[in-house]
Parts: structure tokens; C-alpha cells; sequence
């Protein structure tokens, strides 16, 4: 604002110089038009002077000349120079430079103060976002304490139900899930629930382990996975939590000896209608059987 003010007073006063050299230009000229109309009315005196000179002897009594004629000639007025334009012309522009100046510092005060309501509404608007924002913030904090609190109650209910509906022994709840899944999805399924997979960890928890999975699908015969495997390195059997696994309980016959898949094989199912462990491809969808803490 105080730069546009500075410029329209310096407009102004630019303007006002231009307007001043012009009315004195304009007066100089105008002397010589006066001038000459003096000049002119001098003239127009001096012929009715002379005319007067010239008829006098009309009037004269001695010559007896008519009384109509002088009157006429008497009666004649020298005519009058007309004024000049130019100086109002000059007036009216300055004028209308003014008013313009006056508009455009109009519209610059208008545009001030758009320019500051315009101020005032974003800094609203970013007061709203900041609001906005910390009200996000504390939606996402609550909808994470919401999840946790969720999955923390599915794996309750994961445990509940394993001791429930499955089979005790000893510390241990064992659950059999009737879904198909690789042994990467049950071993998340599993952990989704509150539990892992089945780790029979001696003949005790084995021998429970098949007896449950044979009467729950007694008469018939389905894989099921267990939380054991050699993936990290060949032959070197593992349990789910990291342990080394030191019992087993593999198929011996003559028609089949496990393990017998070699790298193609590396995770363990147990067979429901004897129990006996087999090594099968990791990607096979199979049911699986999940442990429980008591």
C-alpha cells in the first residue's frame, strides 16, 4: 500500500508539471491574440475617428448636412476579440488525469483489501487442516488400539475354542482347522488364532496327537501339517519356534521310507488315520492341526 501511494503521488505530481508549462505556454499565446485585437480595435477606432473627421463638416450647421447620417456613424461600437478555449481544455485533462489517479488508487486499496480478507481465510483454512489433522491423528491412534485390542480377543477366542472344541494334553491345547492352506498360510492361520502349529515334542504329545486326529476323521485318511521342517538347511528338522526337533515319528515300510523328497520336500505332515509323519512340498494345500497354551 505505501508503495502504490508513493507512485500515484509522483503520477501526480508529473502530471501536475506537464499542466503548468502548458497554461503558461498557452498564456504567452494568448497575449499575442490580444494584442492583436487591440490592434484590431485600434484600427476599427481610428476609421470611425477618421469617418467623424470626415463627416463633421456634414454635421456642421454651415453645411446643413442631415441629422440621420451622423447618428448612424456615431452609433458604431468597435467589436470585441473572443476569449480563447485552450486554457479550460488543458484543465479538463488535468482533471481527468487526477480522477484516474484517484480510480487507480481506489482499486489498488481494493485490491489491499482483497488481498487481505484473502489473508485472513487461508489462515482459517490452515488452522481447519491443522484441526483436521490432529483429529486424523487421533482416529489412527484409536483405530490401531481398536486392531490390536481385536486380534489380541481373536487369539483369546483362538485359545478358548482350541481347549474347548480340541484336545488337551498336558499344558498343551491341540486344534484341528478344516481349511486348506499351504504350510506358510497355516502356519499364519495359526498364529492369527492366538497359537502355532502342532509341535509334538515326544511320544506323549504324539501318540494324544494321532489318537485325536483318527477319531476326528475316523474312517478316513488326511494329511495334516505339522510346525516342522528342514527349509533353513537339508535334513536339519526344526520346529516352528527355532528348537531342534529330537524325536520323530517318520513312515517305515517297504514300499515307503520317510523322508524321502529331498529338497523338493521339506515341510512335515502327519498322516490322520496312523499318525505317522510325512515330508511334503511346502506349497500343497493340506488341513492343519494348531497348539494352544493352557
Amino acid at each position: 500500500m505505501g508503495k502504490a501511494a508513493v507512485l500515484v503521488i509522483i503520477v501526480c505530481i508529473l502530471a501536475l508539471s506537464v499542466c503548468q508549462p502548458e497554461t503558461g505556454s498557452l498564456e504567452s499565446h494568448s497575449e499575442p491574440a490580444v494584442d492583436k485585437a487591440a490592434i484590431g480595435t485600434g484600427k476599427e477606432r481610428s476609421q470611425p475617428e477618421s469617418q467623424d473627421q470626415e463627416t463633421e463638416p456634414l454635421n456642421s450647421p454651415e453645411n446643413g448636412g442631415g441629422g440621420e447620417e451622423g447618428e448612424m456613424v456615431d452609433t458604431e461600437q468597435p467589436r470585441e476579440s473572443e476569449p480563447t478555449t485552450a486554457a479550460p481544455e488543458v484543465d479538463d485533462t488535468c482533471s481527468y488525469i487526477l480522477s484516474r489517479l484517484t480510480d487507480v488508487d481506489s482499486a489498488i486499496h481494493r485490491l489491499n483489501v482483497a488481498h487481505y480478507t484473502l489473508d485472513v481465510k487461508m489462515a482459517q483454512m490452515a488452522d481447519r487442516v491443522t484441526g483436521i489433522a490432529a483429529r486424523l491423528e487421533e482416529v489412527w491412534d484409536t483405530l490401531e488400539l481398536t486392531t490390536r485390542i481385536s486380534q489380541d480377543s481373536r487369539k483369546e477366542i483362538g485359545r478358548l475354542e482350541g481347549c474347548l472344541k480340541g484336545r488337551r494334553v498336558g499344558y498343551k491345547c491341540f486344534l484341528i482347522i478344516r481349511l486348506y492352506e499351504s504350510y506358510a498360510g497355516a502356519l499364519k492361520n495359526c498364529q492369527d488364532r492366538g497359537g502355532r502349529l502342532a509341535m509334538p515334542r515326544d511320544r506323549k504329545e504324539q501318540e494324544a496327537l494321532a489318537e485325536y486326529c483318527r477319531g476326528f476323521f475316523h474312517p478316513g485318511n488326511w494329511p495334516l501339517w505339522l510346525g516342522i521342517s528342514d527349509q533353513r538347511s537339508e535334513d536339519l528338522y526344526l520346529f516352528e519356534d527355532g528348537t531342534r526337533v529330537t524325536f520323530f515319528y517318520w513312515r517305515k515300510s517297504y514300499l515307503s521310507s520317510q523322508p524321502d523328497g529331498g529338497r523338493r520336500e521339506n515341510c512335515v505332515g502327519l498322516s490322520s488315520d496312523d499318525g505317522d509323519w510325512w515330508d511334503n512340498d511346502c506349497e500343497r494345500l493340506m488341513y492343519f492341526v494348531c497348539e494352544f497354551d493352557t
